[in-house]
Formats: C-alpha cells, sequence, structure tokens
C-alpha cells in the first residue's frame, strides 16, 4: 500500500521509511504491519506512523506490529504488537459477498489471497466434491460453496480456534448444507474418513503442502485437480514456476500417480526474493 510509505516518509523520514515495507493488510477494521526489514525503525517510530493511518483511513480502527514471522503449530502471526486504535485483535473481515469472523491473533488471515479464493471458486465445476486441508476460517471453503455449484466442500482445520470461528462463519453465510467443518490434522481427517471422495483438493498451507501431497491423493477419487500453494526463491531468470511444478511433480509420481498436465502462478511475495506460488494440477492413478 503506497500509502504506508508515504506517511512513513512525512513521519519518519525518507531513511527510515524505506526500511518498511511498503504494504500493510487491512483486515476489516485492522490494520497490521510487518515488522521493519531492520532494526533502526523502532516500536515507537511505527507508533507515530499507525497514529497517522488513524487519521487518513476512517474504516481502520486498530492497528498492530507483526514482530515475528507466522508460525506455530496453528501458523499464526507471532508477537503481535499493539500499536494505535482500539485494543482488539478479533473483527468482521468481508470477501466477494461473503462475511467471516477472524480474530489476528488466534488464525491467519491476509486480503492478499482475495483474487485467489475467487479464482480457485470458479474452478470448481457443478457436482464436485472438495477437501480443503487447510481452511482456516473457511474463506476458500465459504466462497467456494457461495460462487460454484459444489456437491460438498470438506473443511478442515487442526486449530481449535479457526475450527470455532468457521462453524460461525459457515452459519452466517448460510451454506450448512454445502460445507462440513471438521476439527483435526488433514492427514488423520482424510486417511480416517475421507479416503477417495473428492475431485479437488485445495493445499494452501506452504509450510505442510509437499509433505501432505500422498495424503491428498488419498483423499481424490483416482483422477482430479490439486491446487498446492508452495514458497519458493525467486531469481529473475531461474524458472521459479517451473521449479514448482517439478516439485509437485516429483511429489505425485512416487506416490504411483501421474501427473497430467499443471501449470503456476505467482499469488504474493512474502519476503525479499521469497514468493508463494500456487501450482494447479491434473492428477491421476496409474492403473
Amino acid at each position: 500500500m503506497a500509502l504506508l510509505k508515504h506517511i512513513a516518509e512525512e513521519v519518519l523520514g525518507r531513511d527510515k521509511a524505506v526500511l518498511l515495507w511498503k504494504r500493510i493488510d487491512v483486515i476489516g477494521d485492522i490494520a497490521v504491519i510487518k515488522k521493519p526489514m531492520h532494526g533502526e525503525v523502532s516500536i515507537e517510530d511505527l507508533r507515530l506512523v499507525a497514529g497517522e493511518l488513524l487519521k487518513r483511513l476512517p474504516h481502520v480502527r486498530s492497528v498492530w506490529l507483526a514482530l515475528g514471522p507466522v508460525g506455530g503449530v496453528y501458523k499464526v502471526r507471532q508477537n503481535l504488537v499493539h500499536l494505535a486504535g482500539e485494543r482488539r485483535t478479533s473483527t468482521v473481515y468481508r470477501e466477494h459477498g461473503a462475511v467471516f469472523l477472524v480474530d489476528i491473533s488466534k488464525v491467519f488471515i491476509t486480503p492478499r489471497l482475495s483474487y485467489e479464493h475467487l479464482r480457485v471458486a470458479r474452478l470448481v465445476k457443478p457436482g464436485e466434491t472438495v477437501v480443503n486441508m487447510f481452511a482456516g476460517v473457511g474463506i476458500f471453503s465459504i466462497i467456494i460453496a457461495l460462487k460454484s455449484r459444489p456437491s460438498k466442500v470438506y473443511s478442515i482445520d487442526i486449530n481449535p480456534e479457526a475450527h470455532r470461528l468457521m462453524v460461525e462463519n459457515i452459519r452466517l453465510n448460510r451454506v450448512e448444507r454445502v460445507v462440513e467443518p471438521l476439527l483435526g490434522d488433514s492427514a488423520r481427517v482424510v486417511s480416517e474418513s475421507l479416503r477417495g471422495v473428492a475431485d479437488r483438493i485445495l493445499m494452501p498451507l506452504p509450510d505442510l503442502a509437499l509433505d501432505y501431497i500422498k495424503y491428498a491423493l488419498e483423499a481424490l477419487g483416482g483422477r482430479g485437480w490439486l491446487h498446492v500453494y508452495l514458497h519458493v526463491d525467486y531469481e529473475k531468470g531461474k524458472g521459479h514456476l517451473r521449479r514448482a511444478c517439478e516439485l509437485v511433480k516429483s511429489r505425485v509420481e512416487e506416490r504411483g500417480w501421474r501427473l497430467i498436465k499443471s501449470n503456476a502462478r505467482v499469488v504474493r511475495s512474502v519476503g525479499p526474493k521469497l514468493l508463494q506460488v500456487v501450482v494447479d494440477a491434473e492428477v491421476e492413478r496409474y492403473g
């Protein structure tokens, strides 16, 4: 967001402003700033910037700093520091006509996946069964239910708080007949309850996606689609999208499946020379 850089230059000067990430995540009425790239920018500096953000973005009521990376068992923002405005982490987030209850301290959400949520929903064909292996508060699952005509979306997450919010979000968006929330590790849930049921699998957790491809294949009914989200190093001219497709192909083929076709696209930048990409792969079991 250019506004953040502009405000930082006004408040802190250009030398400090260049150390800040240019983007902020605005989630409902909460803004989240990422940790600066270097330590020369203090918390007090950022509080000055946050105060100006509140003045210029009237729909924002609270500003937080994500001091640590996304991590931990439940893959949430680490070490959130309150900078300005209301001291709360819960909000209502809206996207593509759907409404979601979220808590940025307990679940991970970024509006930078908004295009991806709708893109995947538009790929889902009428009557498909979808398994979302890392569903969070249910954004992918609910938007699929609202924007396409799946027969069923199994929506899995291991985080109890994400599951609780997902249940509420399913109710708020009136998709109870389509989206089924499931609490637990998706590897166990698939192996115990969802073997061979799916036409399409979503894997929007880069830290685990490659290792969980074997469980995703268990959930497919012999042929179908995988949407595998990965982090890849970026270096100009080095074929980062091709490498992502090759990683998925290798994991699929080592499980006795065939990659029919695949393509990849950049989803977003997540750090210096680090990209999140998605590989859309159609696969089929041999024999």
